[in-house]
């Protein structure tokens, strides 16, 4: 996948995130925290593409936990996979 996509998925991301906390009205518990201390934000296009990955990864993580009622579910199962790719970078 080229930079500028990756730079394309990571605004869809936030754009979840954000209809997410505004769904929930910011009662996540810090679901988000891990990616907003990364400091990559989808208008950063200086980062590298690598930086851009994680923070994708980080936010699908994140948005998949929300949305799981418990870590067995496909959901749950999605959240893992993300936390896997996480540490391949």
């Amino acid at each position: 996948m080229q930079k500028e996509e990756l730079i394309q998925l990571h605004i869809l991301f936030v754009q979840i995130k954000n209809e997410i906390e505004k769904q929930l009205k910011g009662n996540l518990n810090g679901a988000f925290k891990e990616y907003e201390q990364l400091g990559v934000f989808p208008h950063h296009v200086h980062k590298s593409k690598n930086a851009h990955k994680k923070a994708i990864f980080l936010l699908g993580k994140a948005i998949a936990i929300t949305l799981s009622h418990n870590r067995f579910s496909e959901i749950g199962k999605v959240a893992e996979r993300f936390d896997k790719l996480v540490a391949k970078i």
